[in-house]
Formats: structure tokens, sequence, C-alpha cells
């Protein structure tokens, strides 16, 4: 990490000469003002391609003890980013053959060959894929949010950070009988973080009762979790747990987006998901009054934290 990386990374993170089509960046998936997530139900690529997931948020990426929505592998943000960069099926950014053609585009910006070397100095070849990488995985880990009215309320003592009814949703939030806590958990609530002196628990994976297809916790077989990746029959169905911060501006919500509104999710998880042998034991039915719902509502809403998703420095640079 160095001022110089974020400041080049921040540049590439917006730069569209990344993809094939020269119309799309990592921006493009990833909104600041949407929590760095794009609206989409499903995330499309530079070729107008649907993704099978929806993007999912940047926020506090940093600390993500693993990456993507259903990989133990992926565990940093540079192997995360060759995904996007060169997947072929579908087609995300659609970069071939290592990314040649946009190294050669931005060697050919004077901007970038003073940036590049400023970031990389004392390596002949500073402006490279790697370092492309390198630079933006720097940016993204500077994308930190911790001053929701929650985190006022909790962290500086603000009694007037959060009104009544979201201090009375973060009591049920908590609590035993409601239990969402129990998944989405920690400062980033999603459960376990890597950080410095820390030795990490494994990401938090569930299977939260979206589908049942076939009566035994079947789910639909173009997306079926973790277990593509673990070939487990347990990891049916398990997708990991995303983060919460910033939640009321990333619908829609699960994996497929298929359900629209944080409404839509409460809904889901009152009725306690599709009974299935695969449903995490964490899941039940719960009981809510309409007041208990617009509290639990509202304390999802104090997670928004505005001076993040506003902050210029993380916005396209004015000079792009």
């Amino acid at each position: 990490m160095s001022a110089e990386k974020v400041a080049l990374g921040r540049r590439l993170f917006f730069e569209t000469r990344l993809s094939s089509t020269g119309r799309y960046a990592c921006s493009s998936c990833h909104r600041p003002e949407l929590g760095f997530t794009d609206g989409r139900a499903h995330a499309l690529g530079a070729t107008g391609e649907s993704v099978r997931r929806g993007a999912m948020s940047l926020t506090n990426v940093a600390y993500n003890a693993a990456f993507t929505w259903a990989s133990t592998k992926v565990r940093s943000l540079e192997s995360q980013m060759r995904q996007p960069l060169f997947n072929e099926h579908p087609v995300e950014m659609g970069l071939k053959s290592g990314g040649a053609s946009a190294v050669n585009a931005l060697s050919l910006d004077p901007t970038y060959r003073a940036q590049f070397a400023a970031a990389f100095p004392g390596d002949a070849a500073a402006l490279s894929m790697e370092h492309i990488i390198k630079a933006i995985a720097a940016f993204e880990r500077t994308l930190i949010s911790g001053r929701s009215p929650f985190d006022r309320y909790v962290f500086d003592d603000d009694r007037a950070a959060m009104p009544p009814s979201a201090k009375r949703g973060m009591d049920l939030f908590y609590s035993a009988r409601v239990g969402c806590a129990q998944c989405h958990s920690g400062l980033n609530f999603s459960g376990p973080l890597v950080y410095e002196g820390h030795e990490s628990d494994a990401a938090l994976f569930a299977n939260t009762g979206l589908y049942d297809v076939d009566g035994h916790g079947g789910y639909p077989p173009t997306d079926q979790g973790l277990i593509e990746v673990t070939h487990r029959a347990a990891d049916m169905g398990k997708f990991r747990v995303p983060t919460l911060r910033n939640v009321a501006l990333t619908a829609p919500y699960m994996h497929d987006g298929s359900l629209p509104s944080l409404e839509a999710v409460l809904d889901h998880y009152v009725r306690g998901g599709h009974k299935s042998p695969r449903l995490d034991s964490r899941i039940r039915p719960i009981v809510l009054t309409e007041e208990q719902r617009t509290d639990l509502l509202a304390f999802l809403g104090s997670l928004t934290d505005r001076e993040f998703v506003e902050n210029s420095q993380l916005s396209a640079p004015k000079d792009r």
C-alpha cells in the first residue's frame, strides 16, 4: 500500500480501457452511490452478457475472509480480480491474452506512464497487468465504511445518532429469538474477518432456504452454490454471508437478486425459508409484529454510511 498505488488504482477502477469493448470498468458493476454494487439482479459484462450472480458490495472488502459468492479458494483481492478481467464464460471485462491490449493502450497514455512509475519505482516494467491488479486492489482496500448512524451510536456514544425505532430494531437483530446476528456478525455484519495480527476463521457460508426445487433441498442446476467447488452434498445451496453495511442501497438481494427489497427479505426469513434437509439450522420461522418489522428495517437503514458513499475520494477522478 502507498498513496501512489491507491491514486493509480482509483483511476484504474474507473478505467473503461480495461474492457474488451472500451466501455466497461470495474465501477460499472461497483457504483459508489449503491454501496459499490450495481442495482441489478445479475451483473452484466462488457458485451451485455448476463453473469449468473449479483455484484457483491465492496464495502470494507479489505477484511473479507474469502471473495465471490461461493468459493473457499479465492482468498485475496488480487486473485478475485482475475475472474472478472479474464472470464470467458460469461464474458465480464472480456480481456484476452493476459490483458495485453489493455496494457498497450494504457502505455500510450503519458499520465498513466507517470503514475505507474511513481507507484512501482525501480521496476523497469512498471506498467504491467500484474501492477494494474495490485494498484486496483490497493484502492479497494481503502473502501472503508465506519461512519453510519450505527457506528456513531455504538462507537462514538452519540445517543442521537439512531432514532428510537432503529434502536429497538438493533435489539431485535441481536436477540436470540430473531437471530440475525448468528450469521451477520462482527464489525462487517458478515461473519469472520481478516486483519493484521488475527488468524481468521473460515468465511461463513449458509443455505438460507431460498430454493427447494426437488423436495430434497436442491437449488437450480444453473447455480447450486458452494457444492460446485467442494463437491460436498452438504454444501448444496450454500452462499457466502454478505455484509449488511449500506444494505439499504444494495437491492436487489441474495446471490441471484431474487428478493427485490428488504421487505421481501424479511418476508423470506419470517417464513423460515423453504424447509429442506439442506436448510441451515439457524434459519427458522420468526414471529414479528408490524412494529417490529418497521423497527428491524429502521435498524438496517441505520447501517447506511453517507460519508462513505458520497466520499469524492472514492469516486472517479475529475481529470479522467
